[in-house]
């Protein structure tokens, strides 16, 4: 038989996002290596890097490589002139079409006369939680492990989720840039290995004030007073 046991309420306190960046991290703390663009009917992606401009569009089966000839600055971003690619990046919140992420830039890129609209650049943190879910990337510094499904979803008033093992859920709200959960509910079930050490990690994490950041590569980053921290990747 499940139990429901009460967890402790916890705070949220959703600490300033922090500045954007040229270029988005390829991972949770990474540096950037590169300035990521896509676009979708068709779809299409951009790198640039330092040295090229590699464009796929057409869904992968148009491949352009030139070399990189340095952004031109505008009032409103910068751009890329070469013989087979054109690159407007403008600065401005733009939205994928796909999803609910949001990105800095809108992207125009004209590759062999054809032209086509994306976004690009650092990636924003959401307007609000509600209607956003999370997968665990790490917690307490831990990679989780792959073969225990994780989710932290935040729906109207209410968040709920796994961090491994057992299902946890309860009321959340949020004010003065402080989001407050709970009492939480989670279910009895033992785990053998991983999944209950990381769920362990991360309801000892939720006992206290939890700082909230978004850093530029889309993650969503709960920091504890001692320092510890649990990193989820946005899923939708």
């Amino acid at each position: 038989m499940l139990k429901f046991v009460p967890l402790l309420a916890s705070c949220l306190v959703i600490a300033a996002c922090a500045p954007a960046a040229e270029t988005p991290p390829q991972a949770p703390g990474a540096q950037p290596a590169a300035y990521m663009a896509l676009g979708t009917e068709p779809g299409w992606t951009l790198e640039i890097t330092p040295s090229r401009l590699n464009y796929a569009g057409d869904y992968g089966e148009t491949k352009i490589t030139v070399p990189n000839p340095g952004g031109e600055p505008s009032t409103t971003g910068k751009r890329y002139v070469t013989d087979r690619l054109t690159v407007d990046v403008t600065h401005g919140a733009c939205s994928d079409g796909m999803s609910d992420r949001r990105y800095r830039d809108t992207v125009t890129v004209t590759a062999d006369g054809k032209t086509v609209k994306g976004c690009g650049g650092a990636i924003l943190p959401p307007t609000e939680l509600a209607g956003t879910s999370w997968t665990f990337v790490s917690i307490g510094g831990v990679d989780v492990a792959a073969d225990r499904p994780t989710s932290l979803i935040f729906d109207g008033t209410r968040l709920s989720g796994s961090a491994g093992c057992n299902r946890f859920s309860g009321n959340y709200t949020h004010a003065d840039r402080m989001l407050t959960a709970g009492p939480l509910m989670a279910t009895e079930m033992a785990c053998p290995g991983a999944g209950m050490t990381q769920e362990n990690a991360f309801f000892a994490l939720m006992r206290g004030p939890v700082g909230l950041s978004f850093p530029t590569d889309g993650t969503l980053v709960l920091t504890g007073s001692d320092g510890k921290t649990a990193v989820l990747r946005r899923a939708i």
